[in-house]
């Protein structure tokens, strides 16, 4: 059984009880510091007071940036099938010549 660890996190000025592999620790609390930082800045820079909307507007910001990385995943996955065809390819010619 994995090692289990119960933490309290806040996100936009309200605490949250987590029980979390202690593994993931870490990624947790860099993702906390991010949600934090980037209502912080929806905030300042357009004054938006509501918690609801700031978060909102959080989650679409990392929303979008999780479909970018997956869409660009996915694109590099194809580049790398196509050259391993490629190669395929390639070694097969060689040994028929063989």
């Amino acid at each position: 059984m994995k090692d289990k660890l119960s933490i309290k996190v806040s996100i936009a000025g309200r605490v949250y009880p987590l029980t979390i592999e202690r593994t993931e620790e870490e990624n947790v609390r860099k993702a906390v510091k991010g949600i934090n930082e980037k209502v912080s800045d929806y905030e300042k820079n357009f004054n938006i007071k509501d918690r609801q909307d700031l978060l909102a507007m959080s989650s679409l910001f990392f929303a979008k940036q999780a479909v970018e990385s997956q869409d660009a995943s996915h694109q590099d996955d194809k580049v790398i099938l196509d050259r391993l065809q490629k190669i395929d390819k390639a070694i097969s010619a060689e040994l028929v010549r063989d």
